[in-house]
């Protein structure tokens, strides 16, 4: 299982990382704490709490970490390849990706080094493909949902979308404790 670029002593710092452009090495200090605390949130979980559904239309933590990981996926895709995913694509990875009832039916019975395995395994492909791009790749834009976006607005809302899940996982894993 491959790590992320997450440097202990340099993770409070959002600063150069060796081999990237330096706004490129600033994204990837803020993709690594995101994944670090994200991380951090799920440390120690069974099958069993990473499955827990609070009620009918939540979604299990397991099922956010995926989803978490597709958002790499797709944006990926997106930014990298310039393209739209093929249907082959959207249907391996639409129950991670759209969550909802194929999400709680179909992302279950996995444990949690199933779900840093995909995490770490999508990031990493990410941070190889940015040594091969500028700072001037993330300010090319696109249409992205009726607006102009640019590769940066893309890649910090991939973290802010993991920032976002995480605060769900931190409030799924407190009723954890009070089901036990």
């Amino acid at each position: 299982m491959d790590q992320p670029i997450i440097e202990q002593d340099k993770l409070y710092l959002v600063t150069d990382i060796t081999g990237y452009t330096p706004n490129i090495s600033r994204l990837i200090c803020m993709m690594n704490y995101a994944r670090y605390t994200t991380l951090g949130s799920v440390k120690g979980l069974t099958v069993e709490q990473l499955d827990y559904l609070h009620d009918k239309e939540s979604n299990s933590i397991g099922a956010l970490l995926y989803h978490i990981a597709s958002t790499d996926f797709y944006f990926r895709i997106l930014t990298f390849e310039e393209r739209e995913l093929t249907p082959e694509e959207d249907k391996k990875w639409e129950a991670a990706s759209y969550l909802g009832e194929k999400g709680r039916e179909l992302i279950k019975g996995n444990d949690l080094k199933f779900y840093v395995n995909i995490l770490n395994e999508e990031r990493n492909k990410v941070y190889e493909l940015l040594k091969e791009k500028d700072d001037e790749w993330l300010e090319k834009k696109m249409q992205w949902y009726g607006n102009t976006a640019n590769f940066h607005h893309i890649w910090f809302h991939a973290f802010e979308d993991e920032i976002n899940h995480r605060g769900q996982i931190s409030w799924l894993r407190k009723r954890l404790k009070s089901q036990a």
